[in-house]
């Protein structure tokens, strides 16, 4: 669509005019922002459009909403080129004073709207106090893992009157006179998250419920809680979303009295995760008037019984349930294949009882499914492979790591019969390369796991990289038939390949990674542990994948300054680098360079 920006000059040299420069002065600033919209997911290309010309440096300037800096730092010299931001991720800044809030108040004052703490500290009551004073139009605040924030704070950030969504998560500080500021101030809210935050009892959940009438998701996990709480939460009437994962203090003989006062609700999510004290009376005190339920997570809990699979009968817009590492009874099994609902989503990772009988029963019920998860369910075999293919023809994700029983012959069914998956997870298990070579049919195919899959090779990979162009995210680590072809042959047939996890194959060599730098839109790479790669191969990576932000070279012996140092210089998207390599001191330039010029300022 456009030139080759490499030879382009910065934005700070002067520009020269040429007849295509005046020939994009005609173009509206409408139509620069609809190329601009095109180009969201990409940072790479919005850089190098910001470099055509002046005009479409300014136009990319302006059109920019989000930012996502790796030096708080340079907020004050890059603010005045965006001057358009609505949302601030400070993820990646782990200190953040109150000047730098304060520069943030001042900059984008009318327009920020979200901003994201979760990771930030350094920062006081007087940096709050001046964001939430200053952003009127602040509507999501992320503070979570504040685990030094107090009900000050929390006073401060009642402040937000227009707050819609509130992240708490591990603010282990806060108390029911904090999150009561909250409640009273910040009657807007939407969403609240205070997962973890220990101190909170049912006095102050009970005041969120009270003020905050416009609640569609609450997440309570592992809080101090009892079902004292219950009753004005399932009485807000735009609730969709309930988390009540690990709440001990939640079981069924207090939730019996919740029953009889229980009115219709708008609830469609409830998660009830390790919450193993709640049984099937509990389940049915709680969700009786829950009649748009269609979500539910029931993991790490109770036995699914034919009296808990029966509480859910009728429940007709049910559409996804996760029971992992629950134990299943054959009579539950046959309950929920009874059920009014057509499920979309099951997953029974983990589960005690998953036999080939099992899911026969249910993916016969239940063929409208789309996605299936039985990680680890290692009493199935062929037989179940047969069933999940011949009746759900329309999935599009299966995981079935660890399913050590399910012979090779099995998983060329996968191929023949499920023509719309697009993830796929077969980590550890027994697929050869006829297996590889059915699944290579899947064109859709995004996401494909083959992590310790011993019985592989690269003429297996060779089928996958001919028939699955789309293959975005591939896991090979620890399949140790996997040699530098296989490596060039995804390379070359698998355009689209963001992530590849290669770790601990001793027979990939840097011709692999040379292979490897031509996908342009690699952005992870898991190499650790490959004792034959050399700083010549990771060069190769630092130079042609230029979006690559998550790299690691744990254990790769042979990478000295030579492949450090490209990489500082030319990976300007790293954000996460492993490389725990054995220290060494001819090493240590290379690795201070890294440090140094490493990390640079990246938009999102």
């Amino acid at each position: 669509m456009f030139p080759n920006f490499e030879s382009i000059p910065s934005p700070n040299k002067k520009f020269k005019t040429t007849p295509m420069d005046r020939s994009f002065d005609h173009l509206t600033e409408e139509i620069i922002f609809a190329i601009l919209d095109h180009l969201h997911d990409d940072p790479f290309s919005r850089k190098s459009f910001s470099l055509v010309s002046k005009s479409f440096y300014a136009a990319e300037s302006l059109h920019r909403k989000s930012l996502r800096p790796l030096h708080s730092d340079r907020i004050p010299t890059v603010s005045p080129r965006y001057p358009s931001i609505s949302k601030l991720d400070l993820t990646l800044c782990p200190h953040v004073e109150d000047s730098f809030l304060i520069s943030v108040s001042s900059a984008w004052k009318t327009t920020l709207r979200s901003i994201d703490l979760s990771r930030s500290r350094s920062f006081s009551n007087v940096g709050l106090s001046n964001l939430v004073t200053s952003c009127t139009g602040l509507v999501e605040i992320n503070l979570s893992n504040g685990v030094a924030l107090t009900d000050s704070v929390m006073k401060v950030l009642a402040e937000a009157k227009n707050l819609e969504k509130l992240w708490l998560s591990r603010c282990k500080s806060i108390t029911d006179m904090g999150i009561g500021c909250v409640a009273v101030g910040c009657k807007k809210l939407k969403l609240l998250c205070l997962n973890w935050c220990l101190h909170i009892t049912d006095l102050g959940v009970g005041l969120i419920a009270t003020k905050c009438k416009e609640l569609r998701s609450l997440d309570l996990s592992f809080l101090t809680i009892t079902e004292k709480c219950l009753p004005p939460i399932l009485q807000l009437q735009h609730l969709e979303e309930l988390i009540l994962e690990e709440c001990h203090g939640i079981d069924d003989e207090g939730l019996e009295a919740l029953k009889r006062n229980c009115k219709r609700n708008s609830l469609k999510l409830l998660n009830l995760s390790r919450c193993p004290s709640i049984s099937h009376s509990g389940l049915s005190s709680l969700i009786n008037g829950s009649e748009d339920l269609q979500k539910l997570n029931l993991s790490y809990g109770s036995s699914i019984t034919t009296d808990m699979a029966k509480c859910l009968h009728s429940f007709s817009g049910l559409q996804s349930i996760k029971l992992d590492c629950c134990s299943l009874t054959t009579s539950g099994v046959k309950a929920i294949a009874n059920w009014r609902a057509s499920l979309k989503e099951l997953s029974l990772s983990k589960c005690v009882g998953v036999t080939d009988e099992c899911l026969s029963i249910l993916v016969q019920k239940h063929k409208q499914l789309r996605k299936l998860d039985i990680t680890c369910c290692r009493k199935i075999t062929y037989g179940s492979i047969n069933s999940i293919t011949s009746s759900c023809s329309f999935l599009v994700s299966l995981k079935m790591e660890s399913c050590t029983l399910v012979p090779r012959e099995a998983y060329v069914l996968i191929g023949q019969r499920c023509p719309y998956l697009e993830e796929l997870d077969l980590t550890d298990n027994e697929i050869d390369n006829e297996g590889l070579k059915s699944i290579s049919k899947c064109s859709r195919l995004s996401v494909l796991k083959l992590g310790i899959c011993l019985n592989i090779n690269d003429d297996g990979l060779s089928h996958i990289a001919s028939g699955c162009r789309k293959i975005k995210e591939l896991d090979l680590y620890r399949s140790t038939g996997i040699t530098d072809r296989g490596i060039a042959a995804i390379a070359g047939g698998c355009p689209a390949l963001e992530m590849i996890n290669i770790a601990y194959n001793d027979k990939i060599t840097d011709s692999s990674l040379i292979s490897l730098s031509k996908c342009l839109s690699l952005k992870a790479l898991e190499i650790r542990g490959c004792c034959c790669i050399s700083s010549v191969g990771l060069s190769a990576i630092a130079v042609g994948c230029k979006q690559l932000t998550v790299l690691d070279i744990k254990n790769c012996v042979n990478v000295n300054d030579d492949g450090m140092i490209p990489l500082a210089q030319f990976s300007h998207n790293l954000k996460q680098a492993r490389s725990y390599i054995l220290y060494r001191p001819e090493n240590e330039f290379g690795i201070s360079c890294t440090a140094k010029d490493g990390p640079h300022l990246v938009a999102d």
